[in-house]
């Protein structure tokens, strides 16, 4: 099973994601401190869980569907490796991966995405 996290205003208006399996684990709503001025400094958050076989299916339509103007992205792991979702682009690499997380790394902010919300682990699981 692949699983991550989706802030659920990083999506544009309208978007209908539909994959096969996907669960939602767990909702939460936070309030976040260094959102960018195009983000709300409150966040609905999803965590997710699909089947391996819907991974590729769940990361294209996230590219497409996340807000391009607002500096988000989303992530989840499959496996051994990382997801990183960006607006029209995705990063796949082995986690505990340097190159590949910084190449990610390198491209959100080329985006304009905060250092501080470029945080996702890279701990071996």
């Amino acid at each position: 099973m692949f699983a991550g996290r989706l802030i659920l205003e990083s999506l544009r208006l309208g978007t209908d994601i539909h994959t096969p399996g996907l669960r939602i684990d767990r909702i939460l709503r936070v309030p976040v401190e260094g959102a960018t001025a195009q983000q709300p400094d409150e966040w609905s958050i999803v965590d997710f869980r699909g089947p391996d076989e819907s991974a590729d299916k769940f990361a294209k339509q996230l590219s497409a569907a996340l807000e391009p103007t607002h500096h988000w992205y989303a992530d989840f792991r499959i496996g051994p490796d990382h997801v990183v979702i960006f607006p029209g682009k995705i990063f796949r690499y082995r986690t505990g991966d340097p190159a590949g997380h910084a190449r990610a790394v390198q491209y959100g902010r080329t985006l304009g995405i905060p250092d501080t919300q470029l945080d996702w682990g890279e701990v071996d699981d």
